[in-house]
């Protein structure tokens, strides 16, 4: 039995090879990942308060050889990094169309999150 995504709206984005696009939190949207081709680190942090996860740091390695959908809760920050010799692509089926006011972004190596991209 399938059970499809109740989203509003996909997207294609590419990441280069060993690039970060990192970081950044929706206020609203819930991101559902999958990647299409290449592979990935995908990097989570909550720095919700009242989170039972709160302070914790998740790593998932997608890729086109393992095919999963990752959903990503609003409020959980988030990056990647693409890992290998290729470009890789990602689409995310959001819930929600894309608002520019309800993202919060912060560059990659910032010391609110506690996270090192080197290999």
């Amino acid at each position: 039995m399938i059970f499809p995504l109740s989203s509003t709206i996909c997207f294609l984005f590419v990441i280069f090879t060993n690039k970060i696009k990192a970081w950044h939190l929706h206020k609203k949207m819930t991101l559902n990942y999958v990647v299409v081709a290449g592979k990935i680190r995908l990097v989570l942090y909550d720095d919700r308060k009242e989170s039972k996860s709160y302070g914790k740091i998740q790593e998932i390695i997608l890729s086109n050889d393992n095919y999963n959908l990752i959903t990503v809760p609003p409020l959980i920050w988030n990056g990647f990094k693409s890992l290998g010799n290729n470009t890789s692509i990602i689409a995310n089926c959001s819930d929600i169309p894309h608002e520019h006011d309800e993202i919060l972004r912060r560059d990659y190596n910032d010391q609110n999150i506690p996270y090192s991209w080197d290999d």
